[in-house]
């Protein structure tokens, strides 16, 4: 019986589960979305969630309590100074999912994971990293 054990293992052990959930939600908050496995979006979506509350309150505190799980400077950074006020009003559901088919390869149901008032804003970076790109080369 599986009483009180919320998540799923994604065949993995605890540690690198942990790892795993570390920076994909490092990733996130840094680049605004990312595409990964449907199971693993959901499953980080639940971290991210969380620590988009604690930036939200934005005490030294949370702020601690987010470098606890992140070990990222430069995400926390990015949570509490651009990704909390941005969600200031929202009272949940800062992230979505959506789904994308599936993988060439394997078959494995792939997804978007983003975070919702940065939607647009990833779509522009993107755009604007390319053009840089290419004047570079130019």
């Amino acid at each position: 019986m599986r009483h009180n054990k919320k998540g799923t293992h994604l065949g993995r052990t605890t540690s690198h589960k942990k790892a795993l959930m570390r920076n994909m939600a490092a990733s996130l908050i840094e680049h605004k979305s990312i595409k990964t496995t449907h199971a693993k979006a959901l499953e980080v979506r639940r971290f991210v969630d969380r620590l988009i509350t604690y930036a939200k309150k934005g005490t030294v505190h949370h702020r601690r309590l987010a470098f606890k799980f992140l070990q990222n400077k430069n995400a926390v950074k990015i949570l509490f100074d651009e990704v909390g006020p941005a969600c200031a009003e929202r009272p949940g559901g800062y992230t979505r999912v959506l789904k994308l088919g599936n993988r060439q390869g394997d078959g494995a149901p792939i997804s978007l994971l983003q975070l919702v008032d940065f939607a647009g804003v990833a779509a522009a970076e993107k755009t604007e990293a390319k053009k840089e790109k290419a004047e570079a080369k130019a």
